[in-house]
């Protein structure tokens, strides 16, 4: 190796002043004593230092001493400040102490990258889109988030996912209680039909509901799941389809089979009740057994449809922007057909 043999002729072992990278074995200290001597000495530019740097690095890491390995590169950082490579360094710490699950280290680097230096490509990709990305993945503060993501939509909106960003930006706006802000958010995601969200299968329509439900009267929620109930049957049995219409959710309100998933775009949102006769319409005497306390099912039979039988879908209202209507319930939609 060329940078081992002209260190040969600097240094024949470690330095004591380097005790801290040295590890009990003779072949690897000498080695890692060499390069850090030749580091020393070098006078040349940044593009050599750079190539002994990462020598030093390398050595470190594959003789198993990760955390030397990013004291290396930080301590380098710090006392080479005008170094135009520090930024690529500190992205090697950053991502080494967060694939130690040291996180909150790795949030320390991935902002200091940010907040002192100027953006650059590392591996064909921008250093602070990248430090972005990493740290909204890291930040659990949603005050943080907020900044996080109008960052990343306003530098990099031609390089991200809009759909996806502007949907986890009303999520953060939404738990700070900043209800106009969240909503501004997912109506730019909702314009976002191709937008992808990891880990919300149901992300849309639940979007769609909250953005619905803003702009409703919210004349159909209902404090007590009962009384919602017994004013459906109540409904039917007067075969009343004007009531029936009122009573169901104008936030999304659904029909679909249970092979359906509810983001399916294919599920009908309006659902017209009128076009259906009541007279032989029953209902179970008790609820589904899989209803929870925050879902309920109801087995209802007798619809002048292909499908006779229908569960009616209830749930609880998640809209904390209006206290007399959140934790209410609605009459959500209908899966349609006997359950699997």
């Amino acid at each position: 190796m060329l940078l081992l043999a002209a260190a040969g002729t600097v240094l024949t072992g470690c330095r004591s002043e380097h005790l801290e990278y040295r590890s009990g074995n003779r072949s690897y200290d000498r080695q890692i004593g060499e390069l850090l001597a030749l580091l020393e000495q070098e006078r040349g530019g940044a593009d050599q230092r750079f190539m002994i740097v990462q020598e030093i690095s390398k050595t470190l890491r594959a003789a198993g001493a990760p955390r030397r390995q990013l004291m290396f590169l930080a301590t380098y950082v710090e006392t080479h400040p005008a170094d135009p490579y520090n930024a690529y360094y500190l992205m090697a710490v950053a991502e080494g102490y967060r694939d130690l699950g040291q996180n909150p280290l790795a949030a320390h680097y991935y902002e200091r990258i940010l907040r002192n230096y100027t953006d650059a490509a590392v591996r064909g990709r921008s250093i602070h889109l990248t430090a972005l990305g990493e740290l909204i993945v890291l930040e659990q503060d949603p005050q943080r988030l907020v900044g996080l993501y109008k960052d990343l939509i306003g530098r990099f909106g031609d390089a991200i996912d809009l759909g996806r960003s502007h949907f986890f930006l009303g999520r953060a706006y939404e738990a700070l209680g900043e209800w106009e802000q969240a909503v501004a958010a997912y109506q730019v995601y909702l314009q976002h039909d191709d937008a992808e969200i990891p880990g919300f299968p149901n992300g849309r329509r639940e979007v769609l509901g909250k953005v619905n439900i803003h702009f409703s009267d919210k004349s159909w929620v209902m404090d007590d799941l009962n009384v919602l109930v017994d004013e459906l049957k109540r409904a039917v049995a007067l075969r009343d389809r004007r009531a029936l219409q009122r009573l169901r959710s104008k936030a999304g309100f659904f029909a679909m089979s249970w092979e359906q998933q509810v983001a399916d775009e294919t599920s009908s949102p309006v659902f017209d009740l009128s076009a259906f006769s009541l007279s032989k319409v029953r209902f179970d005497d008790a609820f589904d057994a899989d209803s929870n306390a925050d879902e309920a099912f109801i087995r209802t039979t007798g619809w002048s449809y292909r499908v006779k039988t229908w569960y009616l879908y209830f749930r609880r209202v998640d809209f904390k922007a209006d206290p007399d209507v959140d934790g209410g319930w609605e009459w959500a939609g209908i899966f349609l057909g006997e359950k699997r």
